[in-house]
């Protein structure tokens, strides 16, 4: 009976791992979708002073990600050489190019921690800001404020972009058709899957 909840735990541990790694995958592929939408002035645009325009958005998800992900079984998720606040101001000459590479570079480093993980290790405690986190609850949040931050590329692209925006996801009034649909013919994907 032990061994056959130990490999249930098991399975169980593997299959969250998927789905947080498809999760990720889908929130990244609409957050491209969305970026490769903006012009470089859009890019850079912020609505009003109080908000963060999509260059501000990409640098902060990109130092949270590396923070988080970086040595996640062995260091605390907030390394001593993340500056957040830092995240949130654009230095002079600051490109899209680089901050399109820190993001890649960062959403690599959860997949290659994702897949570096092992069912033995879903039963750990890792640490952020010195607070012990369950496996669960580390992936939960990360993967939780991705999917808050990925949200608000789409609102200030959409914002920006106004009519010559392509819709991500299901179009105003089009739900009825989008369930008569059988799910192999629909062009819209949920985020976590394939």
């Amino acid at each position: 009976m032990a061994n056959e909840s130990g490999l249930m735990a098991a399975g169980f541990a593997a299959t969250y791992y998927d789905e947080v790694r498809r999760s990720f995958r889908g929130y990244k592929r609409m957050a491209d979708a969305a970026l490769a939408q903006l012009t470089d002035k859009n890019f850079f645009h912020a609505p009003d002073p109080e908000s963060n325009n999509a260059a501000v958005i990409v640098k902060h998800v990109a130092g949270n990600l590396r923070s988080r992900w970086k040595d996640f079984l062995t260091t605390d998720g907030e390394k001593p050489d993340r500056n957040r606040d830092q995240e949130f101001i654009l230095e002079p000459g600051l490109t899209r190019t680089e901050l399109m590479r820190r993001w890649e570079e960062s959403f690599q480093i959860v997949f290659d921690t994702i897949a570096s993980l092992t069912p033995e290790d879903f039963g750990r405690t890792v640490t952020i800001r010195g607070e012990p986190h369950t496996i669960l609850q580390a992936m939960n949040r990360s993967l939780m404020h991705t999917a808050y931050h990925v949200g608000q590329i789409l609102y200030v692209g959409k914002h920006l972009r106004g009519a010559e925006w392509t819709v991500l996801s299901i179009p105003k009034g089009k739900s009825g058709e989008f369930n008569a649909m059988k799910p192999e013919d629909r062009k819209v994907k949920l985020p976590n899957r394939p």
